[in-house]
């Protein structure tokens, strides 16, 4: 049983879809980030572009901007995120999962950086995407605790110091 006298964030609902239907997943990130929200908001596919973000690839979208906020949209998010390690919600946000937040969290930032570098390359033309034996060799060499932990501690060093 948890204490407290606070009221869960609404998105609970999101984290406990997820939970539910992946026994695999021990930790969720849900954010807001701009550059993979605008390719939904115009309807652009995400195309892997950049190798980090090859690993997140395919894509699924979640097809309504509706917050997460019960467990009917929570469910229907889950499934659509499916066995992927990432989903995007139509001008809404994205989520990915891992198997600890290290891996969430640097799954959120490969997503988002290659939908930042899509989005800038579609202004001076037709972006070159990864093909699937590309893709096949970023996940073989990136996908890696050591590689995730890296990324982790240069975010993390960014951070101001707690005092």
């Amino acid at each position: 049983m948890l204490g407290g006298n606070g009221n869960p964030p609404l998105e609970m609902h999101l984290h406990l879809g997820v939970y539910r239907a992946r026994s695999d997943v021990k930790a969720v990130v849900h954010a807001h980030p701009k550059w993979s929200t605008f390719l939904t908001m115009v309807g652009q596919p995400y195309q892997p572009v950049y190798a980090q973000g090859s690993i997140v690839y395919p894509m699924p979208l979640l097809d309504t901007p509706s917050s997460i906020n019960n467990r009917a949209i929570a469910d229907r998010l889950a499934a659509t995120l499916g066995d992927r390690p990432a989903a995007m919600m139509k001008a809404h946000g994205a989520v990915t999962v891992g198997k600890d937040i290290v891996e969430a969290f640097v799954l959120a930032n490969y997503l988002e950086e290659n939908a930042y570098r899509q989005y800038m390359a579609l202004q001076i033309g037709k972006p070159y995407v990864f093909s699937e034996q590309e893709i096949a060799a970023c996940r073989e060499k990136l996908w890696t605790p050591t590689l995730f932990k890296r990324t982790w501690d240069h975010f993390r060093a960014k951070l101001p110091a707690l005092g």
